[in-house]
């Protein structure tokens, strides 16, 4: 495992002189994001594929990582950054599919990426925009999203954890997180914390993980997803300068940036799905016979699939619909993702059979990844909650 259990040391301070795009600038070389698919598809292929059991046994592929951002990965739906000019969420999810199919581990962390570029290109942030965001958005700084426990505050499942004290310039950070990902040294990440005083509010800000006071420990082993550069975080009077603010007043903010969020997970489930289709019809010709007696086939499976594609491409050409029935939809589309997410894995254990179970098997590694569409946030209860509290409205 790779494993930082301290780091303390500060990191430099962006800065307005080393922007990787001109603030208000398009990247030199416009794409129609066609051919940034194939060369995403040419770093899955020669660099991912290879690692793809390494990096289930805990091995964060940082090196991975940035290979995709440079073939332009996180950079698809950021109008800011994509060369086209407009935010184009589907173009996002195609590259977040074509990863996840080959590992899911790492199409979890690209998601992270995105939403991290995302919270930027979102924000009035002007500062950040210049200086962060084009190295996120091209993968020289790397990144996750640290909003499990902000969300399920909101969504009344669980307190705030983080906690700040205001200063003239800065937000004095304590608390603690249990597990954020997509992190390592001189990593950022989006926190929201709860600002003490007269009239205490929530604010959100981007943080770096080697500013001082910041702590990282990996402080459990999971059953799969552990080469997702996974820590508790730990915040010890962390100084985050208010020019790192993406959402004062928070909740506008977040209204902004949720029906992005979380459409931008549906791109792992799709990815999962359709490899786990490829796993039942690659076995057809030795097993059809006998596999026709299962249930969810890998026809009736990839109809569904294709169905639930086109629901989650017409959501992306919608994604700042401000009406509840929107927000409804895609919260559904998020559900269906998780859903159809554990057949298509149940499904392509049964057909592969014994030859699914080995200890390196695509199958049993594809069930885990399932399991965790279906339990990260926001997992098949929370969106059943909110749901439910919407259909109560």
């Amino acid at each position: 495992m790779n494993r930082v259990d301290s780091m303390t040391a500060p990191a430099p301070i962006v800065t307005p002189a080393t922007p990787v795009v001109s603030p208000g600038t398009l990247p030199a070389t416009p794409t129609d994001g066609a051919s940034d698919l194939d060369a995403i598809r040419a770093v899955v292929r020669d660099s991912l594929a290879p690692l793809t059991l390494k990096i289930d046994e805990g091995y964060y592929p940082a090196e991975v990582l940035r290979a995709l951002g440079a073939a332009g990965t996180f950079r698809q739906h950021l109008a800011s950054q994509n060369g086209r000019g407009t935010v184009d969420i589907q173009a996002a999810l195609s590259a977040m599919d074509i990863v996840s199919q080959e590992c899911m581990s790492t199409g979890f962390m690209v998601w992270a990426q995105d939403v991290a570029c995302w919270y930027i290109e979102m924000s009035g942030n002007d500062f950040l925009k210049e200086t962060l965001l084009p190295k996120l958005a091209c993968g020289a700084a790397l990144g996750g999203t640290a909003l499990s426990n902000p969300m399920k505050y909101l969504a009344g499942i669980e307190p705030l954890l983080i906690s700040a004290e205001e200063t003239e310039d800065a937000f004095i950070m304590n608390g603690t997180l249990p597990w954020v990902s997509n992190l390592g040294a001189d990593h950022w990440f989006g926190s929201i914390y709860k600002v003490s005083g007269d009239e205490p509010r929530d604010v959100m800000a981007m943080v770096n993980t080697s500013w001082p006071g910041m702590e990282l420990k990996q402080l459990a082993k999971f059953c799969g997803m552990e080469g997702t550069g996974t820590y508790a975080l730990s915040f010890t009077d962390v100084r985050v300068p208010k020019t790192h603010v993406v959402g004062d007043p928070l909740l506008p903010y977040l209204k902004k940036i949720k029906a992005g969020f979380v459409l931008l997970q549906t791109g792992m489930a799709t990815g999962l799905i359709e490899d786990c289709i490829q796993l039942c019809e690659a076995v057809e010709p030795r097993f059809a016979h006998v596999n026709c007696y299962l249930d969810d086939r890998p026809d009736e499976l990839r109809e569904e699939l294709e169905d639930a594609r086109e629901l989650i491409e017409a959501l992306s050409a919608d994604v700042f619909n401000p009406s509840t029935d929107f927000m409804r939809s895609v919260l559904e589309a998020r559900l269906l993702g998780s859903e159809l997410s554990l057949r298509a894995a149940n499904a392509a254990m049964l057909h592969t059979g014994a030859s699914g179970y080995l200890h390196d098997a695509p199958a049993q590694r594809k069930l885990r990844e399932a399991y965790f569409v279906a339990i990260v946030t926001p997992a098949i209860k929370h969106l059943r909650k909110e749901l439910d509290v919407m259909a109560a409205a």
